[in-house]
């Protein structure tokens, strides 16, 4: 299975023109699977919540959703995207699975970060792992990476796989990364997004780094700091079903 991430560097605000940067890239690297980052079409810094409002989004109905699933159908592949979703009852930090058969998945981020906590609702959708391309998968977003029961619960429903958008400003995330691969036998996909927001009386300074690790620990590809890139990488989705360390072993 080829899987991939998108270490982009959104302009904050400009949906449209954040969202076809991604699409071009994505057109040149063919993949299975690619993982982009948490919020990666609207940016990340929002200095208010009706600013955050109106930069909000149906799920399944909104412009994201759309560009972004005909581009999975076009193109046989599936991806994962962080939103900022819209609901009847508030915002959600959101994650979203689509694949060029129509199938859709959701989950809205459990832990929130820092000034997210001002504008978003903490996410209320039960983890789920799901099938595609004869893996399992399974997603977090961003800052549940440091809560290692997210990661383990995810393995112990059957995950050979989770997708983790991200906007980290953290140096550790990468590097845990690596340690929540380990002690579940499982691929992780960290797709981080590069750059600085200057908005309001915030100021972020994003660490790109994004990266795919293997079921044992290795970091297949880590991206720079400071580039946008696409990676690919074939894996076999069976290595993270051996879950022997060795003879009396096991995970």
């Amino acid at each position: 299975m080829r899987v991939a991430f998108v270490q982009n560097s959104p302009e904050f605000g400009k949906v449209k023109d954040n969202i076809d940067k991604v699409l071009s890239l994505m057109s040149k690297k063919p993949a299975d699977l690619y993982v982009l980052p948490e919020l990666f079409a609207t940016g990340y810094n929002f200095v208010s919540g009706s600013e955050l409002a109106k930069l909000s989004e149906e799920s399944r109905s909104g412009y994201t959703y759309k560009i972004i699933s005909n581009f999975a159908r076009i193109n046989k592949t599936a991806v994962v995207y962080g939103i900022a979703e819209k609901t009847s009852d508030g915002i959600y930090n959101s994650s979203v699975f689509v694949d060029c058969y129509g199938n859709f998945k959701l989950y809205r981020k459990l832990h929130l970060f820092y000034n997210e906590k001002r504008f978003f609702n903490p996410g209320n959708l039960p983890l789920e792992v799901f099938d595609y391309h004869g893996a399992k998968l399974g997603m977090m977003v961003c800052f549940d990476w440091i809560f290692p029961e997210h990661a383990r619960c995810l393995a112990l429903m059957g995950a050979d796989i989770i997708c983790h958008p991200a906007n980290l400003v953290m140096p550790y995330c990468q590097d845990a990364m690596v340690t929540r691969s380990i002690e579940n036998h499982i691929f992780t996909i960290t797709a981080n997004r590069i750059g600085k927001e200057n908005r309001g009386d915030l100021t972020y300074n994003f660490t790109g780094k994004s990266q795919v690790t293997d079921c044992w620990g290795n970091v297949i590809y880590r991206a720079s700091e400071d580039k946008v890139e696409v990676y690919c990488a074939d894996i076999k989705i069976k290595d993270a079903r051996k879950k022997y360390l060795n003879n009396l072993n096991n995970l």
